[in-house]
């Protein structure tokens, strides 16, 4: 049952098999490199977009009940690594790219949490969210996804806490730190029929900003499935490199994409032999250390709290994607 639901439901094989079959009934040899090509691009684009709009519109009514005055509230009454493990948590029903979590962020810095607190919901929010885990689902499998969501909530707790007792709150920026201010957008309570409405048009949103985002991960997934040869990525990004991890961690920085741009590059990087650790700290570096939410981010604290989150993020990652490459032949 597990099986069919993950590659029948999740993994939408069927779509597939219809697209090839109307590629085909129009002339085109999928079996081909243009031609499967095309029906790669075509089969992942409806695929992701179609669990994009599913999962965005079922998040975001999860999301209503979670305003960010609330959720200050929330994670207030904890204290310790509790309070960072509750700031992880509220990171997984927020925003789907790092930059959209600056803003939040910097709401909840300026209204006296914990920076360690911050600093783990900051962390968690891009790499972990509920979309991730499903999207992995469908890709890698329920044991893959459970275990990538639980180390990255790992390193989001272990991030913030050691944040935390650097006692950095001085390289928070200045107009934040003085701030007055609270995170006071509270949400009245809502009809069924508002969150409904609040949920569709965060899926439109949502929609329009990383569209062009699956666009490009689908068109770069389809050059590696059917244009670069096996050997050259398990050279790569295979066992034959030992520094496969860190390459692909540094190689994903300076991107920018969500979890919905990615999954194809490490769905096509898999079935060409790439190393699982590695496809996932590639996936990890780009949804958390992505260049422009550096720039943003860099506007909210100091050069050295800067540099000591992108070392933490970067370290964990790297940790994680060796970790992952130990004990591939356990997870898959």
């Amino acid at each position: 049952m597990w099986t069919f639901i993950q590659e029948q439901i999740l993994g939408m094989k069927w779509l597939n098999a219809i697209i090839g079959g109307m590629l085909s009934a129009l002339g085109v040899n999928v079996s081909s490199k243009i031609g499967a090509s095309v029906q790669f691009f075509i089969y992942d684009t409806v695929k992701i977009t179609v669990l994009l709009c599913v999962l965005i519109f079922g998040i975001s009514y999860i999301q209503s009940f979670f305003p960010p005055e609330r959720s200050r509230k929330i994670m207030g009454r904890f204290h310790g690594i509790g309070a960072n493990i509750i700031g992880a948590l509220l990171g997984t029903v927020t925003p789907f790219c790092s930059c959209s979590s600056i803003p939040i962020f910097m709401g909840f810095t300026s209204a006296g949490l914990p920076l360690g607190v911050t600093f783990s919901f900051l962390i968690s929010s891009p790499m972990v969210d509920l979309g991730s885990l499903v999207l992995l689902m469908s890709i890698f499998g329920a044991k893959i996804a459970v275990v990538y969501v639980v180390m990255g909530l790992v390193i989001a707790v272990m991030g913030g806490t050691l944040i935390e007792h650097l006692h950095m709150e001085n390289q928070i920026a200045d107009f934040i730190r003085h701030s007055n201010s609270t995170v006071n957008i509270e949400a009245p309570d809502l009809t069924v029929h508002d969150r409904l409405v609040y949920s569709k048009d965060q899926v439109v949103s949502t929609f329009k900003k990383v569209f062009p985002y699956i666009l490009a991960g689908v068109a770069i997934g389809a050059i590696i499935h059917n244009w670069i040869p096996e050997g050259w990525i398990e050279t790569v990004l295979g066992g034959k490199n030992p520094f496969g991890v860190i390459l692909a961690t540094f190689v994903g920085i300076p991107m920018y994409a969500d979890i919905f741009g990615t999954i194809p590059i490490a769905e096509a990087l898999l079935s060409k032999g790439a190393l699982l650790g590695t496809i996932l700290s590639f996936m990890m570096a780009v949804t958390t250390l992505s260049l422009p939410s550096l720039i943003m981010l860099k506007k909210a604290i100091k050069p050295k709290l800067l540099a000591t989150f992108i070392a933490i993020c970067a370290i964990g990652i790297i940790l994680v994607g060796y970790g992952f490459n130990a004990f591939q032949t356990i997870l898959i």
